[in-house]
Order: structure tokens, then sequence, then C-alpha cells
């Protein structure tokens, strides 16, 4: 009988190991497996991830596995960067509006949107459901209108199980009294809860049953009222602004976080005409319209999170690189943090957005002798750290005196992907699926890295692949590129040697 694939796997490794003059045991030991794990991965008796082979490869120094229709990239690491680069447009300031733009049946025209996996799946979703979508202005904008019915039966399902498509709920409910939306998708950091959505909606006479692979939502009668946020959750607070948008009467949601997708979504329904008191605070009052049809052009406003990727890349390869575009409301925090770790920058004098609502400053870091912080870092709802924030401060202590404890307290597992920066040198111990501690280490090397399926934690392992002595490869990109536009080709423009392999 011929063997299987994993006995054939097996044996490949098993000749490979030979070849290197490699015992079982210390081939383990490289792995930091048991000698038995060995045992049974070379006579096809041990499931083995995509992950493993390529830490088997690594060590190998051979590949074992080739992953194909993929987009990966070779990184040629220790380049300093320079010059500048311009912060692009929000990715949830983008997604957000897109759902925004439901409550309008007039054609609404969203500029400067980036051009990301998340935006195309958004839009996937939207035309299935009978929504006129199309790129305009060279294709740098979005033009939204909307059917007077929308076709639910229709929905996309396989995309809808890929995104927060509980975000559609509060634009939904305007155009039936029932219907369904799958579990949340995105990035896999464990489970995504929807309570504060859930809750919200109860305030203004919806209610949402949780079936086992979908919600059911129903309401009879929409009317205002108070909601207290169940937690200060952005996409929450915007769920509410939007359903609350055309439900005649007053409408107050309280806890809301002040956050740059909060207020995007704030000015865009201010340009439909609804009224909006307490934008940049935490409590919002929304007099809401029942009927809004405007033709309406408005623009997006820059992502703090690229300006926060570009910060951490600058620092970790001690650059001098200038950031332009920053919206600086949402940064300040974690610019005060890196002050106090040593950061040497410079601030630009404001200007405005395009969006003639958004603070912008142009950022210059310097290279910099970095120590840790004396007490944790960690997130708060906006004004505190962002959460999309708090992942660039993990290369950015891999490179810094001393010890950082890091607590990523939102999600239940993406600390757990930050270990993954070990593999390139660095010392980072996980105390916990939410707390890790990292420990300064002077140098970084190249490594072989299949992307986490998350897009902060694959950004942070290309930062330090960026820093990284030799070569590095980082596999199926796919993550990123939900959230960064020709994150390579811009890299590349400031200093950085990036090769995009295609179906490797």
């Amino acid at each position: 009988m011929s063997p299987t694939e994993q006995e054939k796997i097996g044996l490949f490794i098993k000749k490979l190991r030979e070849e290197k003059n490699l015992t079982q045991e210390a081939f383990a030991s490289l792995l930091k497996t048991s000698q038995s794990a060995v045992a049974r991965i070379e006579s096809g008796n041990q499931n083995i991830t995509i992950e493993q082979l390529m830490k088997i490869g690594e060590v190998l120094n051979h590949n074992i596995v080739s992953i194909q229709n993929t987009i990966d990239f070779k990184v040629r690491g220790g380049k300093k960067l320079k010059g500048s680069i311009a912060t692009n447009t929000s990715k949830n300031g983008a997604i957000n509006m897109m759902v925004a733009s439901l409550v309008n049946t007039g054609t609404t025209t969203l500029r400067d949107i980036p051009h990301i996996e998340e935006v195309n799946r958004y839009k996937e979703l939207l035309e299935s459901i009978g929504v006129k979508i199309r790129w305009t202005h060279n294709d740098t904008a979005l033009e939204i209108t909307p059917p007077k019915k929308l076709s639910f039966s229709k929905m996309n399902k396989e995309v809808a199980e890929k995104i927060r498509s509980f975000t559609f709920a509060g634009a939904f409910i305007h155009y039936t009294n029932s219907f369904a939306l799958p579990h949340s998708g995105g990035c896999k950091m464990g489970e995504r809860t929807v309570a504060s959505h859930k809750y919200a909606l109860e305030y203004l006479g919806v209610t949402v049953e949780t079936k086992e692979s979908f919600y059911k939502i129903t309401h009879q009668e929409l009317h205002p009222g108070t909601i207290p946020l169940y937690e200060s959750s952005d996409t929450g607070a915007i769920t509410a602004l939007i359903a609350a948008s055309k439900i005649e009467g007053t409408t107050t949601i309280k806890f809301a976080p002040p956050n740059y997708q909060v207020q995007d979504v704030c000015f865009l329904l201010e340009s439909f005409g609804v009224k909006i008191e307490g934008i940049g605070t935490t409590t919002l009052v929304v007099h809401g319209k029942k009927d809004i049809h405007k033709n309406v052009e408005h623009y997006n406003s820059e992502d703090p999170i690229e300006s926060m990727f570009f910060i951490s890349a600058g620092i970790v390869t001690k650059s001098k690189l200038t950031i332009t575009r920053c919206p600086i409301e949402f940064l300040t925090l974690e610019l005060e943090k890196l002050k106090r770790m040593g950061l040497v920058y410079q601030v630009s004098k404001n200007y405005l957005a395009r969006n003639n609502r958004t603070t912008l400053v142009d950022i210059t870091v310097h290279p910099s002798h970095l120590t840790a912080p004396h007490d944790k870092i960690h997130t708060q709802p906006f004004p505190g750290i962002n959460n999309d924030n708090l992942p660039f401060f993990v290369p950015i202590a891999c490179f810094s005196e001393g010890q950082t404890l890091v607590h990523d307290w939102t999600w239940e597992n993406r600390a757990i992907y930050f270990t993954e920066l070990n593999r390139l040198g660095a010392d980072i111990k996980l105390l916990d699926p939410h707390r890790a501690l990292i420990t300064g280490v002077k140098r970084l090397k190249g490594a072989q890295i299949v992307s986490p399926p998350a897009l902060r934690p694959t950004a942070i392992i290309l930062i330090g692949m960026l820093a990284a002595e030799g070569e590095s490869y980082l596999r199926n990109v796919y993550s990123i590129k939900r959230g960064y536009a020709d994150i390579a080709e811009r890299l590349n423009s400031i200093g950085a040697d990036i090769e995009v392999l295609k179906g490797m």
C-alpha cells in the first residue's frame, strides 16, 4: 500500500534531518518540542499545521511546503527608511460610512476610499442585496445609491460571514421588520461580542435573537430612546447612531467613545441633515429624520492606525522618517508614551483634512534610544491608547532597553500572536492570553513566518522583519491586505526592500 501524504511528508522531513546530521533529539530541541513528537511526525502519525511545516523548513533550511495562489513578501531587512510617507485614509471610517450611506435614499459619494480587501468585501455584500455602488473619480471614491427595497434573500452569505456583518443592523432595520445576519467574521482573535449592538437596538424597539449560526433581528415599531452603551464600543456606538438617525425624535447615546470612526460617521450623518449634539464627547444626542434623501459628497478622514504603523516602522529601523497627514487627536497619547520612552520626534503645525473637520499634522521621528516604560502599556476607549494601535508598541518594545508589559485586554487571543516575533529573535513571554512581557534585544534576525489570521499581528511581524538582519519571508499576506493598500510598494518608496512573491 502506498504511503499517505502525511507519511510522505514525514519521510521527506526525516531525509532532510539526516542530511543535516541531526539526531531526532537535537532536531526536537531546535523545534522546541519533544523527541517523541519528532518521531510521530517522521512516521506520519502526527497532524502538522502549515505553521509547523514552515518552522521545520526554517530549521532545516528547506522549503517544506508551498502555498499556492497566495501572495508572500520577501523582506530584506535592516534597511534605513528615509524621506516621507503620507497617511492613507481610514479603513474603519470607510466601511462604517459605507453602511451609514444606506440611510440616505439619495446618492452618497464617499471620497478618498482606500483600495483594500475589507472595502471590497463590504462593496460585494452591498451589491448582492441590490445597492448600486461603483468606483468613481479615478477609482478614489465610491458612489452609493440604495434601492427602495433591499434583497435580503440574495445576500452573499459567504462574504457576510467574513466581515462584521452585524454592523449593518442599524441600517437594515429601516428597510424591513425582519431579517437575519450571520455571526461576525473579520480577524480571528476570539469571539466577537455583539452585546453593545444588541442592547443598544433593544432601546429602540428592536429584538435580537441569537441562533446557532445567525442573528434574527425583528421589530414592530421603532422609537427613540436613551441608550447607555453596554460597553464603550466604537462599532456599537456606530450601530446606535445609524439606527437613531432615521427614527424621528431625540435619541441619547451615553458612554460612546469619541473615536475617529465614530466621529467620521457623525460627520457623514450631519451631511445628510441629521443634527447630532456632542460630537467628540461621550454623550451623543441624535435628532432623527424619518426621510433622508440628499445627494451628498463626503470625504473620508486619515487613518491614525496607519500613521502609527509607519511611526513604529521608523522607530525600529532607527530611521529619520516623516509621516504626513497624521490625525493628531487620535495619536496624542501614543506619542506621549513614546516620548517618555525616549523617542525624539517633531510635530508640524496643525492643518485640516479634506473633510474640513479632522486636524492633521506631520510627524518626524528620529533615531532614538528607547527604554521600557515604568508601567504597563494598555488600551482604553478613546482618549486612551487605541485598540488597534497597541500592537505597534510590541516591535517598539523589542528594541527598548528593559522589560515592557503589554496588556491587550480587549481581544481574547491577539496577544498570543505577538509571540510570533520570537521567530525573529525577539524575547516575548506570554503571561496569559492578554499579557505579554517583552525584554528588549539588540537585534532581530530574518525568519520565515506564516501570517496570522489577523490584520494588526501580521502588520507588526512585517515591521519586525523590516528591522531584522538578513532575509525574511512573510507568507500569505492576505490579512495585511485587508487594511493596507499597496503596503510593500509604499514601504519600498521610503527605503525598504520588499519583494512581492505570487503563488510561491
